[in-house]
């Protein structure tokens, strides 16, 4: 095994603080929806995530079809990312992934979307710690 590569981010703060990358690609003021007013400052760590998360779930997509020998155009992948406070304290993520994949019935999408998250890295990641939810649309 080898890394390909690896991503640094730097946070402060915590959730309602700043991210940075030390190539300042990435440079965000967080938001924390829990916070009143804190909110409109910027993103969640969950909304990046998500966005993240569709777009690696989306990759792995593509690639499940064209090995399926069912390559799709024009897809479309959604991530909705929930934090979940368990009962007995602690917080965990729920995820659902929604994929519209143009030209293929909804039997074959499923096999695509269930290829996909046996491959992508952040499915691979949230394996037994988070529920993640897959979604033809």
């Amino acid at each position: 095994m080898k890394a390909l590569f690896t991503a640094e981010a730097i946070s402060k703060g915590g959730r309602s603080g700043t991210l940075q990358t030390p190539d300042h690609l990435l440079d965000v003021t967080l938001g924390n929806p829990l916070e009143p007013g804190a909110g409109k400052r910027g993103p969640s760590p969950e909304l990046l995530f998500a966005g993240a998360y569709s777009a690696c779930y989306h990759g792995a997509v593509g690639n499940a079809a064209k090995k399926a020998g069912t390559p799709v155009e024009g897809s479309i992948v959604r991530a909705l990312v929930s934090l979940i406070e368990e009962d007995q304290g602690g917080y965990r993520l729920a995820v659902e992934l929604h994929a519209l994949l143009p030209g293929l019935d909804r039997a074959q999408a499923q096999h695509v979307m269930d290829e996909a998250h046996k491959t992508c890295p952040y499915s691979k990641a949230l394996r037994g710690d988070a529920s993640v939810k897959l979604v033809v649309d």
